[in-house]
C-alpha cells in the first residue's frame, strides 16, 4: 500500500511538472470559463436574474461555473491518457519497476490539482465581478474542496473514455459529449422550475445540480444543505464505479 501511494505520488508530480512546463495548457484551462462567467453574467444576466432569488446574478451564476469548470477538467484526463498511450509514455512507465495502478491514479490526482488552481481563479475573477462567500472562510474552504472533489470523481469516468478509444482526438471528443448535457440541463446557469417538467425531473437528480446546490449553499447560503450530502453520495458512488473499471481498461491496454 505504502509502495502504491509512494508510485502514485511520483506519476503526480511528474504529470504536474509537465504542467508547469506548458503553462499555456493552464492559461487557456483557465481561460475558457472566465469567458463563459463574463458572457453568462453580462449578456444575459440581466434576463435570468430575474428568475433567481438572488440580488445578483454573479452570486447565483458562479457556484455553477465552479463545477463546470471541474467537469470540463476532469475531460481532460482521458485525453492526456490516450496522448500518453500513443506517444509510448506509458510504455517507460511500465518498464520501470513501479505500481501499475499508481499510473492511472496519478493522472487523475495531478488533474484533481489542476482543477484547483483553475477553481482559484474563477474564485478571483468571481469576486472582481461581486461574488462574496457570506457563509464564512470555512464553509468556503468546503465548497473549493467539494468542487474539486467532484471533479476528481468524473475523472475516472474520463479515464475510462479515454482508455477505451486509445485516441486522444476521438477521447476530446467523445469525453464532452456526454458532459454538455450534464452542464446545460442543470442548474448552472437557470433554476430548474423554468424547465419543462420532464426536464425538471432529470434536472433535480443528476450530480451537477447537486453539486452546484452544494457549493450555492456553502459559499452564499442559498440552496438547501442536503445537496452537499447527495454530492457526496455521487462522489462516492462514480469513484467506486469507474475507478476499477478504468483499472481494468488500463491493463488490457498495456
Amino acid at each position: 500500500m505504502l509502495t502504491f501511494l509512494h508510485d502514485t505520488l511520483v506519476i503526480a508530480r511528474r504529470n504536474l511538472t509537465r504542467l508547469i512546463r506548458t503553462p499555456q495548457l493552464l492559461f487557456f484551462s483557465s481561460i475558457q470559463p472566465v469567458l463563459f462567467l463574463l458572457l453568462f453574467n453580462f449578456v444575459f444576466g440581466g434576463a435570468v436574474a430575474k428568475s433567481t432569488s438572488d440580488a445578483a446574478y454573479i452570486t447565483f451564476l458562479l457556484p455553477g461555473i465552479l463545477a463546470q469548470t471541474a467537469l470540463f477538467g476532469s475531460a481532460q484526463t482521458g485525453v492526456g491518457m490516450a496522448e500518453d498511450l500513443g506517444k509510448g509514455v506509458v510504455d517507460r512507465f511500465l518498464s520501470l519497476p513501479i505500481s501499475r495502478s499508481a499510473i492511472v491514479a496519478g493522472r487523475t490526482l495531478a488533474d484533481g490539482c489542476r482543477n484547483i488552481m483553475v477553481v482559484l481563479i474563477m474564485i478571483g475573477a468571481g469576486m472582481l465581478l461581486g461574488f462574496r462567500f457570506e457563509m464564512g472562510v470555512w464553509y468556503a474552504i468546503a465548497a473549493i474542496g467539494l468542487t474539486v472533489l467532484f471533479g476528481f470523481a468524473f475523472s475516472w469516468i474520463s479515464l475510462a473514455i479515454g482508455l477505451a478509444v486509445k485516441d486522444s482526438e476521438t477521447a476530446q471528443v467523445a469525453g464532452f459529449v456526454w458532459i454538455f448535457p450534464l452542464v446545460f440541463a442543470s442548474s448552472v446557469f437557470v433554476p430548474t422550475q423554468t424547465m419543462p417538467h420532464w426536464l425538471q425531473v432529470f434536472a433535480d437528480n443528476q450530480p451537477v445540480t447537486q453539486v452546484v446546490n452544494a457549493v450555492r449553499y456553502l459559499s452564499t447560503g442559498t440552496a438547501d444543505s442536503i445537496a452537499v450530502l447527495y454530492t457526496l453520495l455521487w462522489v462516492v458512488g462514480i469513484v467506486a464505479v469507474f475507478a476499477p473499471i478504468a483499472t481494468r481498461l488500463f491493463r488490457k491496454a498495456v
